[in-house]
């Protein structure tokens, strides 16, 4: 008998094929590189964004725009749990960076909820589709919403970086960044690897607390009920025993009625004991409140007595009752001792109120500034006689000398303190004035001195920034003070620390900052008109607009800097350091920058006409439409500068001797003049006469005109 032969098409083998093609890669593996891909567009999508407004915000041709709120408003929140230093103010960027830096912000957010919302209606993400990835309940269909929201919300993203958050937070590894990273990527990865079950394979924690199931969409799903094998009547008989044998609560309770209504009634009795004791507690202690002020408030009374100025107590009475109103630790008596402080005039008396004072602390500070500025505007009316105003400057001078004290004692009680459009330093009217505010070698971290003026002030080896509550520097919690509008003209800050300070619009004109430490320092439109800054560092500050005439910065260090259309004439900048500065747009007419260092600073538009740049570092510098007319570039270095459009008209580029005063300012690295222009392109600049095409051409330049 023949066997029927049966003949398959090449449609049938291809199809049979199919499943092992697409089976090549374990389903673990499949998952895994979808989820990669997932975040990869994410990320991506943020990135790309975020990267074109860092570009943008470095040409100078784009108008500078303040920050979007939502922009700062997003970055102080993120700060605050990743103990990231916070960036106080508004800064300008680019008006394309605004843009760009919100779509950056906004892009993950779109390209996460169009993934997620793909995955509640179909169970694949467009990565898990090329993977071949599917995620489907136990009917096999797609999850919906509230599914994908406990999967991807609460067990992929919530439970492993609050573990991992928790574990960095409450460690020696706070606060490093890269440590909190590494433990989100291992709770991450073992939570997906799932942990193994009697009653099915291996699944992950978010697959289970969500009810779903990630597959092979190239097979067919079996529902984890219909999987298991069905037991025997032996076996549903021991496992019934089993349960008897071992009751859990539920059963408990249901055998026994009366434990849960006993267990009630003993959580009644205890919440009703629990409210009558603390009842009767807080009676007691506002009754102790009331008895302990009404007892201030009689003694108050009583010394207010002998203070009076139909008083017929002795000097040594009332010196008594001062002090004794001083330890009243009552807001009448110190409103009383201020209002005493500006009407009295025995100096022995002066000094003992003072003293009172200064034992209450910075709790009399409000009054006392109230005080202040009564008598400043009462100072500043026009209706004032001379007589008036010299007793009122007296009874302000008082004043100040108390604040300067309570600071001074104080310097570690007085964080967040409020002293905005305080009186402390001389007026416009006191050039006679005999009080200077000194505050040297104090912490005045977390004080706001917003529009105080502080003229003449001196404030050596003082900190305006702390650590805060952690311990930590530059982290969220740092105590940093406001100076903002301050008028500090004058002052001596010498060696101070300013480090992360708000200074936006400060006035700093003459002061003294030699080796003042202002690296991060925000100084947006501040004055520092002929202030001295020898040595100082401002590493990262942002100086936009600032007004820096006549000022003197040798040796300071400004790298990485901010000074877009900072003004810059006749600076003293010798030997300063500006690597990677922004200086687009400054004004450098007439400046000294001998042996500054300009490498790969952004010096796109400035004017550096009539400069003096002698043996200056500008490697790999950007020096577009830069002005250099009548500048003196001897021996200084441009090896990779990018001159398009820089204007050489009448600038100096060979020495025609050597100057013995000039013996300090050191050559460039190569030693040789040749090496100062070797390989630079000239091809765009401007206005290049006939002996600087030589001694470009000769020394290695690069010119069409050079044979």
């Amino acid at each position: 008998m023949t066997i029927p032969s049966v003949r398959r098409s090449n449609h049938q083998t291809s199809r049979s094929k199919e499943p092992e093609k697409s089976n090549f890669l374990p389903l673990g593996t499949k998952r895994i590189a979808a989820w990669v891909v997932e975040i990869t567009l994410v990320v991506s999508s943020g990135l790309i964004p975020f990267g074109m407004g860092v570009y943008a915000n470095s040409r100078s041709d784009l108008d500078r725009v303040p920050l979007n709120p939502v922009l700062v408003v997003t970055e102080r929140a993120i700060a605050q749990p990743l103990a990231l230093p916070v960036s106080y103010g508004t800064r300008n960027v680019a008006w394309a960076t605004n843009f760009l830096w919100t779509v950056a912000l906004l892009a993950p957010l779109t390209v996460s909820g169009w993934q997620l919302y793909l995955l509640a209606k179909t169970g694949s993400t467009i990565p898990k589709g090329w993977f071949g990835v599917r995620v489907v309940n136990e009917k096999g269909a797609p999850p919906g919403f509230g599914a994908v929201l406990v999967r991807e919300g609460i067990g992929r993203w919530t439970v492993p970086m609050s573990i991992a958050y928790l574990v960095w937070r409450y460690s020696l590894l706070f606060p490093h960044l890269s440590v909190f990273t590494g433990l989100v990527a291992l709770l991450w990865l073992a939570e997906g690897m799932g942990f193994p079950s009697r009653q099915g394979p291996r699944r992950a924690l978010h697959d289970r607390l969500a009810g779903t199931y990630t597959i092979d969409a190239t097979r067919p799903f079996t529902p984890p009920n219909e999987s298991q094998p069905s037991l025997t009547q032996d076996e549903e008989q021991a496992i019934a025993l089993e349960y008897v044998d071992q009751p859990n609560l539920w059963g408990r309770m249901q055998q026994n009625p009366s434990l849960p209504l006993f267990g009630i009634a003993l959580l009644c009795m205890a919440a009703v004991l629990g409210t009558l004791v603390g009842t009767q507690v807080y009676i007691q202690t506002q009754e102790s409140k009331r008895e302990a002020d009404q007892g201030k408030r009689q003694q108050f009374l009583a010394l207010e007595k002998q203070l009076t100025p139909n008083s017929t107590a002795t000097d040594s009475e009332r010196r008594s009752a001062i002090l004794a109103m001083g330890t009243l630790n009552n807001p009448q008596g110190m409103k009383f001792l201020v209002s005493l402080l500006a009407e009295e005039t025995n100096p022995i008396l002066l000094d003992t109120i003072q003293q009172a004072l200064i034992n209450i602390g910075p709790e009399a500070i409000p009054d006392l500034k109230r005080m202040n500025q009564f008598l400043a505007g009462e100072m500043n009316a026009n209706s004032n006689s001379p007589q008036n105003r010299e007793m009122r400057q007296t009874k302000l001078h008082i004043n100040q000398r108390a604040i300067n004290k309570i600071l001074a004692v104080n310097s570690s009680r007085i964080d967040s303190l409020d002293l905005s459009r305080t009186q402390l330093g001389q007026s416009v009217t006191g050039n006679n004035s005999n009080f200077n505010l000194v505050l040297n070698n104090v912490d005045l971290s977390g004080i706001n001195f917003k529009f105080a003026n502080l003229n003449s002030a001196s404030f050596k080896s003082s900190r305006f920034r702390g650590a805060g509550e952690d311990g930590r520097w530059d982290t969220y919690d740092d105590s940093i003070a406001d100076l903002s509008g301050a008028q500090i003209k004058q002052a001596n800050l010498s060696d101070a620390n300013l480090s992360r300070v708000l200074m936006i619009g400060t006035d700093l004109r003459r002061a003294t900052l030699n080796r003042a430490n202002l690296s991060n320092g925000r100084l947006v439109g501040a004055k520092l008109d002929s202030a001295q800054l020898v040595g100082a560092d401002l590493r990262g500050a942002v100086l936009e607009n600032a007004s820096l005439t006549g000022a003197d910065l040798g040796e300071a260090k400004l790298n990485e800097a901010n000074l877009y259309a900072a003004s810059l004439s006749r600076v003293i900048a010798i030997g300063t350091q500006l690597s990677f500065a922004n200086l687009t747009k400054t004004n450098w007419q007439g400046s000294d920058l001998s042996g500054a260092y300009l490498d790969r600073a952004n010096l796109s538009d400035a004017n550096l006409s009539a400069t003096r740049l002698t043996g200056a570092i500008l490697r790999s510098a950007q020096m577009n439409r830069v002005n250099l007319r009548n500048a003196d570039l001897s021996l200084a270095d441009l090896r990779g500068a990018n001159l398009a459009g820089a204007d050489f008209q009448g600038a100096i580029l060979a020495p025609s001797k050597q100057d013995p005063a000039d013996q300090f300012v050191r050559s460039p690295a190569m030693g040789a003049q040749s090496a100062v222009v070797q390989g630079v392109d000239f091809t765009q600049v401007k206005n290049l006469d006939p002996k600087q095409l030589a001694y470009i051409c000769t020394q290695g330049g690069i010119h069409p005109r050079c044979p």
